[in-house]
């Protein structure tokens, strides 16, 4: 697989652009967290189509298909009932590409619903996420039709990697952006730009869904145990490989995050700021708010709030 260059993001740029939201940035009350010296603001990807960033990878990696006039009748496969199969399905929908999404039969009806609301064959394979995975892997073998991935391919990352410029256009002087880790592709993406421009990445995931943490520690992408709260995004066995050769520069910081903060630092956005995000996003806010990662004084920080398709009924209270 081809190493995710700056080149790819900004030619992802060109692709993305008025097809998907400019991210909005909004600023944190001053002084915070903790009252620690910092000048924070949250970029509020959560609010982008499908409800989280992953909107921008599907769109390149489709468009750049059909760029290179490589984008079959059979349209695009992905087996993903989370967020990136609703932002496969926004994307071709939009392509007017032919979308089947492969989905176990204990999926959410809910999730169902809205793939095909968005017009994609959905079809429901086995009990576990592995059996969809094998259908839609034959499907693609059988039909021709491109195969899609959650996170590990470089026009998927590259896409993510938009955020950045995005960001940096609005917020100039931008010392350090801070990003939840699944997989991987949101953090590639966003440190290979971050890197171009000299801006610091803190890459945060939760302490028992910790891929980049142990594929660091072995030199190598590892299989992990998943088990967190915010496990429904963040929750990929394995990262990527571009994902580990991004977080082994020395303007990456990794930190970890206990579920209970993660939860109160959901829970705060919503209380202080009326925003229901996903775990994931208050995963990334908690490596402040819990003290993972102390920032220095006068330090211009972006938070990432990375997606908001969640059950906000937990957040009442």
């Amino acid at each position: 697989m081809q190493r995710l260059t700056y080149d790819d993001i900004k030619r992802a740029s060109g692709r993305v652009a008025g097809h998907v939201r400019p991210v909005a940035l909004a600023p944190a009350d001053p002084g915070e967290p903790g009252g620690l010296p910092c000048e924070t603001w949250f970029a509020l990807e959560h609010i982008q189509h499908t409800g989280s960033f992953k909107a921008r990878g599907a769109h390149n990696f489709l468009a750049a298909h059909r760029e290179e006039g490589a984008l079959p009748d059979a349209g695009v496969t992905i087996a993903s009932g989370g967020n990136a199969g609703l932002a496969c399905a926004w994307a071709a929908r939009r392509l007017g590409v032919p979308a089947t999404v492969f989905l176990p039969e204990t999926a959410p009806a809910v999730k169902v619903s809205k793939l095909r609301g968005y017009g994609a064959d959905v079809r429901l394979t086995g009990t576990e996420y592995a059996e969809a995975l094998a259908a839609c892997q034959a499907f693609a073998a059988s039909t021709g039709a491109l195969s899609s991935h959650a996170y590990d391919h470089p026009l998927i990352a590259a896409g993510a990697g938009t955020l950045l410029d995005e960001i940096l256009q609005r917020l100039p002087g931008l010392d350090t952006v801070v990003v939840a880790v699944g997989g991987g592709g949101l953090f590639a993406g966003v440190a290979t730009a971050a890197r171009h421009h000299g801006v610091r990445v803190v890459a945060v995931e939760p302490e028992n869904c910790r891929a980049l943490d142990a594929a660091l520690a072995a030199g190598s992408p590892v299989d992990v145990a998943v088990d967190s709260v915010a496990a429904d995004s963040l929750g990929a066995r394995r990262v990527s490989r571009t994902a580990l050769e991004a977080a082994q520069h020395g303007d990456v910081h990794t930190v970890l995050v206990p579920d209970d903060a993660i939860v109160e630092a959901r829970q705060s956005l919503w209380d202080d700021r009326r925003l229901a995000v996903e775990h994931a996003a208050g995963t990334a806010w908690a490596a402040l708010t819990c003290g993972a990662y102390l920032p220095g004084r006068g330090e211009r920080i972006a938070v990432v709030l990375c997606g908001a398709n969640t059950d906000p009924s937990d957040l009442v209270r």
